[in-house]
């Protein structure tokens, strides 16, 4: 079964070397007239705040798909498409911080979580935080609850459409007053780009690996 195998190879491949920054410059924006800045995603300090975001993987389907959630207008980041997760809290490990959010945005059941590991951490630098992606399969079906409060949608989308080349953009936008050429999937009505397509970017190209071996 092609879940199963995915998973063997993801947990195979996340204990070693991962494509990291190279794979996430793929989906960064870059200012129009000028080289994409890499130090950006590098923290200048260490007391920056810990996140982390579950990327789950639904895998009762047919086909394997991913979860995101469309972040209501009220909060940071609101109306963009993103993994659950949130700042980790006192004691907590990375994993526990996605779970507890993932819980707390879109109702999951923790119980029916097979994590798998740990994507490469993104410092996003605007908001000061260093952000774990932590893959996780959901094997039991469920129904998902979107709290109002912090997801105004809850979509899946099947990796072959993130690995498919016509769902791939690159636009001209104007961000914090400046030109910038922002790559994008268009693969719903709002745009997947940002921080969460550079993450997705990284599980991309291990996907692209795990299909071309």
């Amino acid at each position: 079964m092609l879940q199963e195998s995915f998973k063997k190879f993801l947990q195979s491949r996340l204990n070693g070397s991962l494509p990291g920054r190279n794979a996430q410059r793929i989906m960064a924006p870059h200012p129009k007239n000028g080289k994409p800045n890499k130090t950006h995603y590098e923290p200048a300090h260490d007391d920056f705040r810990n996140s982390s975001v579950l990327v789950p993987f639904i895998a009762w389907k047919e086909e394997l798909e991913i979860l995101l959630t469309l972040r209501t207008e009220s909060i940071n980041h609101g109306g963009q498409l993103s993994f659950p997760g949130g700042g980790k809290e006192g004691d907590e490990s990375i994993e526990e911080t996605a779970l507890r959010e993932a819980q707390e945005e879109i109702g999951l059941h923790t119980g029916q979580v097979e994590i798998i590991g740990q994507l490469t951490p993104l410092y996003v630098g605007h908001s000061d935080n260093m952000v774990t992606p932590v893959i996780a399969f959901l094997r039991e079906e469920q129904s998902f609850t979107p709290n109002p409060n912090e997801v105004d949608e809850i979509i899946t989308v099947p990796v072959s459409n993130l690995i498919t080349e016509h769902n791939r953009v690159e636009e001209e936008w104007d961000l914090r007053g400046t030109p910038y050429r922002v790559p994008f999937w268009n693969i719903h009505r709002v745009p997947l780009w940002g921080a969460t397509a550079m993450m997705m970017s990284e599980l991309v190209e291990l996907y692209k690996e795990f299909v071309n071996r």
